[in-house]
């Protein structure tokens, strides 16, 4: 796969928005690419550098499954350090959130979105961030003032030490929105994070669009679920400590988030967002494979579930993602066994239909290279996953052949069970049920899925116990040991040998190789023996920003998946001993110790395949 790749929006010279025709620009926008088109101008034009949306698997953060959101990649940042390319950036942001996978199928849930994000690093605060989303909204957007509504901090019981945000209020008092318009909500509603136990963290305001066909009313009340939020801006002004205090950061972020899928829908007018353009074409599909109308309202949560489940597969898949029974690699297999099993609940059951579905979704998002240039891979990878998930089904409906016989009645715990192992949605067990005149305890079957939503999300939440950017003295250490594993690989295995994913916590690293055997035992040795040689050598390493051409031209490795701007930082531990003059060149955002030696001694602890044709090690560092 391309590790290079970048969007095509983000890599071309965007010409500044005052030099726009702005009638051309303030044209009514009805498409995802003009939307994106349209806020990468404006933001460009208010002096933010555009960067391009990061891999959908993040590399070295044990916290999180995948990026859930613009910020993720730009954690580093936020808790202070310098960013390449200044203190103003923007970019749209490619998402994954696994918490609503079992909401998938109303008009609103996806699984895959793309986030619209501008970030002030501890440069402009809440006047320039207020006004410029307002401008957005109203100039560019074309929203009227009387569909428009906010949401600020208000007084919390559970933070009491932190004010009513009555600042954001009155800016936006003073540009124009009526004191009516605008309420204030708790912590609930409008504060953000920490992530973790501690860090940044602060109120949040938002922004609300009436998407009712009468008159908006006089006051805003957020109950009424015809006020649709747009756009949140996260207002990071506190730190919280170890102590549970909250104190004025040192740093000052603005983090805005809009959804490009929420937004494209309102401004066309609809309730529903797979009408639009970035849906829209991929229903249309599946109603022409099925022979069924998307427009029956008992055809609409299986289409919708389908079509999420297959983008967000495409995208997982193009990012390096495979099909496993853990992480990251299990939320895709789950995602390709429901759309499966939705299929058939249509009547579909030929192969590669998948795939067949999926060449939407490389027209609609021509503009990530990713798509393009690894479509071959992804439909190879879906095609082996729907084989092997035919002959589980077949499985699945063996045991169910066994269940009917127990009595009357299929109890929650066996449609449970058929559920969790096999994939079968509970309508599915309900039809075939019927079929042998059985009854399904639904009762008891939903509370079983009750405790596996809450085990899921539990599971998720739990990613982030450490914060999203752990830069305590172990996992820096484990950090730098990561870079010097990369290169004894290379030296060993061969220099065709790439990263293909690694994830740190404070107890081990993770690195994941592209090999397609297991190493042997003194493959092992040599690898750990001459990353212990090097950590004893002292070492030093050195870190610069530079840009992205130098440093690929100079021999710097990249991150798999990674797209980077134009200028990066790159960790570089120095050899004297090497020709090029360094042990290890990589592009990273860190953290790392400033001389190997500070690393301690490095151990592996498990060598183990990963997916096809890509091998992962576990190691440690000892004192």
């Amino acid at each position: 796969m391309n590790q290079n790749s970048k969007i095509k929006t983000t890599s071309k010279r965007i010409k500044p928005f005052k030099e726009l025709k702005l009638l051309k620009l303030m044209a009514q926008i009805k498409t995802r690419k003009e939307l994106i088109e349209a806020y990468l101008k404006f933001f460009e034009s208010n002096n933010h550098k555009i960067i391009p949306s990061s891999s959908l698997i993040p590399a070295n953060d044990p916290t999180v499954l995948f990026t859930t959101a613009g910020m993720h990649p730009l954690v580093p940042y936020l808790l202070g350090q310098k960013h390449p390319l200044g203190k103003r950036i923007a970019n749209v942001q490619k998402c994954i959130r696994t918490t609503d996978i079992d909401e998938v199928g109303d008009e609103v849930h996806h699984t895959f979105f793309e986030m619209l994000g501008n970030w002030s690093l501890g440069d402009y605060w809440k006047k320039e961030a207020i006004k410029m989303t307002f401008d957005f909204h109203t100039k560019i957007l074309k929203i009227p003032l009387e569909k428009y509504a906010i949401s600020c901090f208000g007084k919390d019981e559970k933070l009491t030490e932190v004010k009513k945000d009555e600042e954001s209020a009155k800016i936006w008092e003073g540009l124009g929105v009526p004191k009516e318009r605008i309420i204030f909500l708790g912590k609930k509603d409008n504060w953000w994070g920490p992530a973790g136990n501690t860090g940044p963290c602060g109120p949040d305001t938002e922004q609300f669009y009436w998407t009712g066909e009468e008159k908006a009313p006089k006051e805003f009340n957020p109950e009424n679920k015809n006020w649709v939020e747009i756009g949140n801006d996260v207002l990071m002004q506190y730190v919280k400590n170890e102590n549970g205090d909250y104190n004025e950061a040192k740093q000052k972020n603005v983090d805005f988030g809009g959804g490009v899928e929420r937004t494209v829908t309102i401004l066309n007018g609809l309730k529903d967002n797979y009408l639009a353009d970035m849906w829209k074409p991929i229903i249309t599909e599946i109603e022409k494979l099925s022979g069924k109308k998307y427009s029956e309202e008992k055809n609409k949560k299986t289409m919708r579930i389908i079509a999420d489940h297959i983008k967000a597969s495409v995208f997982i898949i193009a990012d390096g993602g495979m099909p496993s029974n853990s992480g990251s690699g299990y939320v895709l297999r789950r995602l390709l066994r429901r759309a499966i099993v939705n299929l058939k609940k249509l009547g579909l059951e030929n192969k590669n239909l998948i795939n067949q579905i999926s060449q939407k979704i490389y027209e609609i998002y021509d503009d990530y290279d990713e798509l393009k240039n690894n479509k071959k891979e992804i439909e190879k990878i879906i095609s082996i996953e729907e084989e092997n998930f035919s002959k589980t089904l077949e499985k699945g409906l063996n045991t169910f052949n066994k269940i009917s016989k127990k009595g009357k009645e299929i109890s929650g715990k066996d449609a449970f069970l058929l559920f969790q192992s096999y994939g079968f949605p509970i309508e599915m067990t309900e039809e075939m049920a019927k079929e042998k005149k059985l009854k399904v305890n639904k009762k008891d079957y939903e509370k079983e899925f009750q405790k596996h939503i809450k085990l899921s999300k539990t599971a998720s939440k739990g990613l982030f116990k450490s914060g999203l950017a752990d830069n305590s003295e172990k996992t820096t250490r484990l950090h730098t040991a990561t870079h010097l594993l990369n290169e004894a690989l290379r030296k060993i295995l061969g220099e065709e040998i790439k990263q293909k994913g690694s994830n740190i916590n404070p107890e081990r690293l993770r690195f994941d190789f592209n090999f397609d055997r297991k190493l042997t035992n003194e493959e092992v040795k040599k690898v750990e023996d001459l990353v212990n040689k090097k950590i004893k050598e002292s070492l030093e390493v050195k870190v610069e920003e530079t840009s992205l051409e130098k440093a690929i031209k100079e021999g710097a490795q990249a991150e798999f998946g990674a797209k980077y701007p134009e200028i990066i930082t790159v960790y570089t531990i120095l050899d004297k001993k090497e020709k090029k003059g360094f042990f290890s060149k990589e592009i990273c955002t860190g953290p790392h110790v400033k001389n190997t030696k500070e690393i301690g001694k490095f151990k592996i602890i498990k060598e183990e395949s990963s997916s096809a044709g890509v091998r992962r090690i576990k190691a440690i560092v000892q004192d």
